[in-house]
């Protein structure tokens, strides 16, 4: 997440000299876009995982039931309700991440395998005190990241029903997360 400008006088952006802390995402800190969203994360551990580089799509919160899982533990009801065991990704036994997940920053947004889909909301495009996209549009935004990792090219205008079943889907996430105890 690269983030420069956090309200106070440094000289920080002038110092970037062409620098993006982002690299090739757009946004940064408190955006909808990957800039925002997307943390890298590296593991080592010699005797269980090989090096190299995963697609494998993994949450923070995932560390609940895959560090459980590990160490033979079982959560406890309701714990960590949204947590997924995702050991044999992070040791390499399997290429294959979470299915989908949620995002929360100044939208919601779902990812899908290589597809992103952020929910219409208003507001700023662009928060000009920090020089950050927000992700913001009154309209849903779907992008191929595999394809565009930039989130150049909305492709919600040429493909409503995606678009739509994506904003469906969220919904249903979100009303199933309000139900639970």
């Amino acid at each position: 997440m690269g983030w420069v400008d956090d309200g106070y006088q440094d000289p920080a952006i002038e110092k970037l000299d062409g620098h993006r802390p982002a690299g090739p995402l757009r946004g940064g800190k408190y955006s909808a876009f990957e800039g925002g969203t997307r943390v890298p994360f590296m593991a080592r551990w010699p005797v269980r995982i090989k090096p190299g580089v995963s697609d494998a799509l993994i949450c923070q919160i995932d560390f609940l039931a895959t560090f459980a899982s590990l160490t033979g533990q079982a959560l406890g009801a309701g714990e960590g309700p949204d947590s997924v065991d995702m050991l044999p990704a992070l040791v390499g036994e399997s290429k294959l991440g979470r299915a989908e997940l949620v995002e929360q920053a100044a939208a919601l947004s779902l990812r899908k395998g290589p597809r992103k889909y952020i929910e219409p909301k208003q507001g700023p495009k662009f928060y000009l005190a920090t020089r950050t996209e927000t992700g913001l549009d009154p309209d849903g935004q779907l992008f191929d990241l595999g394809s565009d990792l930039g989130e150049t090219n909305n492709l919600a205008p040429q493909q409503p029903a995606a678009t739509t079943d994506f904003h469906d889907h969220l919904e249903r996430i979100r009303a199933a997360a309000r139900t639970r105890p």
